[in-house]
């Protein structure tokens, strides 16, 4: 993060004018073999603008495309207008829930969606319908598709009923590059296997919410403090159906806007969370 508040040159920078993108990032979890739960996630690339080597979940800005009125009439069980509210916001919730679909997709390999004569969760089990959408995620990674055209062309619709809402994180003024995101979770369909892209993001596993923690505390797991905090909510639960179904129960969460503490030579001392004695001086 440091980097990103270095001023180009002499450029003077007024972190007043960097404008706060909205994101939506999405904790896809599943059952392990031999008991507990894994989470999904990626390390960013070390020549990446923001979180540079950081080990993150699939996510991204949330692109206009995402709004569109033809693709909210392919998310199942979910309208603009129960997502916003459940975001806590006029219009334009719905939109977070596809570009977490679409960053999943891009990012991960991972389509959250179902037939829609069968509904049955799409399948990648075999070698030919692996090939066509690893293609396909590349082609919307780079714009020559849009995740509407495929949904339209092989009947799927996008299963944004399954997936939940769990925080809501801003990035601190201070920063280059801001963010209002979103934080969802997702049970992974058992018959697509996630991989990192080999673009943004350089290395991809499973790992259980604990030994994430412990390599965190170790210095072995770069995590920022939004990711660390939605790994620490996955760890009382033991099954994905119980993550899941917390998720669904936990209603609408606390924003956190964590402040950046500097010293009177502008040098960072440390990030400064909601609820810390010093938050409402800064």
């Amino acid at each position: 993060m440091s980097d990103a508040r270095k001023p180009a040159g002499d450029e003077p920078f007024d972190p007043t004018t960097v404008p706060v993108k909205p994101a939506a990032t999405v904790l896809l979890v599943r059952d392990a073999d031999d008991g507990g739960i894994e989470v999904f996630m990626l390390r960013r690339t070390f020549n990446a603008a923001f979180a540079s080597g950081m080990f993150v979940f699939p996510g991204g800005k949330v692109d206009d495309v995402d709004a569109s009125t033809d693709i909210a009439e392919l998310c199942d069980g979910l309208t603009d207008e129960h997502a916003s509210a459940l975001l806590g916001i006029e219009s334009g919730g719905l939109a977070y829930w596809v570009a977490c679909i679409r960053e999943c997709f891009e990012e991960a390999g991972v389509l959250l969606a179902k037939y829609s004569g069968t509904g049955e969760v799409i399948r990648f089990d075999r070698d030919d319908i692996a090939e066509q959408f690893n293609q396909e995620r590349h082609n919307i990674h780079d714009g020559s598709l849009a995740l509407l055209e495929l949904c339209k062309r092989e009947n799927l619709r996008l299963t944004t009923d399954e997936i939940h809402y769990i925080s809501h994180w801003i990035t601190p003024m201070g920063e280059r590059r801001r963010f209002d995101t979103r934080f969802f979770v997702a049970r992974a369909p058992s018959a697509q296997y996630p991989l990192h892209d080999d673009g943004e993001t350089i290395e991809s596993f499973w790992i259980r919410p604990e030994e994430a923690i412990r390599r965190s505390h170790e210095k072995d797991l770069m995590l920022m403090p939004p990711t660390k905090a939605n790994i620490e909510f996955l760890l009382p639960y033991s099954t994905a159906d119980e993550v899941m179904k917390a998720a669904a129960q936990l209603g609408k969460p606390q924003t956190i806007l964590p402040k950046i503490k500097i010293d009177s030579d502008g040098r960072v001392l440390g990030i400064v969370m909601p609820g810390d004695s010093d938050y409402d001086a800064l």
